[in-house]
């Protein structure tokens, strides 16, 4: 009876051990499957982006040509035609206007009958001089006569010549009765009509030339010294996903009296036959001696031993990286190396993270 009581005892004993290691089993995978539970935190981030420290300032400007002539012709007359309208585009040497030749053939005419002439008077006066040479050497003329034949052929000589140039100069200004192009570019303006009496020299067509564009702009006085050193680009109204090179090539030495701005002109290398003349286009200075930062929230700098560092998120982990301050700013901190360009930065809160914390990432803040 002694043997079956201590029997059970030892039973219920073990009985109550299992019990109790079952229990503290099952209480450890509670608190396993509690710990593997736990949501990630959420936090704010910031994306780090580097640009230049000194922004980038645009203007508005437009498309010129850098050589736009006048042209004109060379000699006065009453316009037969014009060849060309506004708009239009010239090659070298394509004829843009005429005058009336009339009076100019009458002239040509005039000038080939006095070198006609002219020749006929030199080939008397040459005779005479011979016949007085021959005369001379025989001993039967005088050193006056001789002197006089002399002085005759001479001028004779000197009357074709001019007689000749006359011709030529005649033949010119036939030639200019036609306006020609003297280089490739469009018509801009045209200044004269049929019937009209012009002057030489008087302005006819105005042509702008292709082989150079330019941008001209306003750039206020604060910014002359950045476009004489900086570097500038243009890009186009009318394509803004393209850039074009400029380079200063001229600045006004004096401001507009009104709006207190100088005058620039920027050429444009690069520019091809998508750039117009007239075209609306925004010029970019911007400093080439700029160093390149990134500009995050001051929240966002955790500082522990005197290292600046910033929480980068990455797949849901948290990575604690060192990085180089330049300086502060009221509500920024700017930074020149230490995370990557694009990297997600923790905005707020850093003081109560860890970095073997999980978590996730959240667009904006919401209450």
């Amino acid at each position: 009876m002694f043997v079956r009581s201590v029997l059970s005892t030892y039973s219920w004993l073990l009985t109550g051990v299992s019990l109790a290691l079952m229990a503290a089993s099952l209480a450890g995978c509670n608190d396993t499957v509690a710990e593997k539970a736990e949501p990630p935190r959420p936090v704010l981030v910031a994306t780090a982006h580097y640009d230049a420290e000194t922004p980038e300032r645009s203007f508005v400007g437009t498309i010129k040509p850098r050589i736009e002539s006048d042209l004109s012709f060379r000699v006065a007359g009453k316009v037969a035609k014009r060849l060309v309208e506004v708009g239009q585009t010239v090659e070298i040497g394509q004829p843009l206007a005429t005058l009336d030749e009339v009076d100019l053939k009458l002239q040509a005419e005039q000038a080939v009958a006095e070198q006609t002439a002219a020749t006929g008077v030199l080939a008397q006066a040459a005779a005479a001089e011979q016949r007085a040479k021959d005369l001379k050497a025989k001993g039967w003329t005088t050193d006056a006569a001789m002197d006089s034949s002399r002085a005759a052929a001479d001028e004779a000589r000197a009357r074709l010549d001019r007689a000749i140039r006359s011709v030529e100069l005649t033949k010119n200004s036939l030639s200019y009765a036609t306006l020609v192009a003297d280089a490739r570019g469009v018509v801009t303006a045209t200044l004269i009509e049929p019937g009209q009496v012009v002057a030489a020299g008087q302005a006819s067509i105005r042509v702008a030339r292709f082989a150079e564009k330019e941008a001209v702009v306003a750039i206020p006085e604060t910014l002359v010294g950045r476009a004489k050193s900086g570097a500038a680009s243009v890009t186009l109204w009318s394509e803004p996903g393209k850039k074009y090179t400029a380079k200063l090539r001229e600045i006004a030495p004096t401001a507009d009296p009104a709006t207190r701005t100088y005058l620039a002109k920027f050429s444009l290398p690069e520019a091809d036959d998508k750039v117009a003349l007239g075209m609306t286009a925004t010029l970019s200075l911007s400093d080439a001696a700029t160093e390149r930062v990134a500009r995050l929230p001051l929240s966002a700098l955790f500082n522990e031993g005197g290292k600046p560092s910033f929480y980068v998120v990455d797949n849901g982990a948290l990575t604690l990286r060192p990085v180089v301050v330049k300086s502060y700013d009221r509500s920024d901190v700017i930074i020149t190396s230490g995370v990557e360009e694009g990297a997600k930065i923790v905005a707020v809160g850093v003081q109560k993270l860890d970095p073997s914390q999980k978590v996730r990432i959240l667009s904006s803040l919401s209450f």
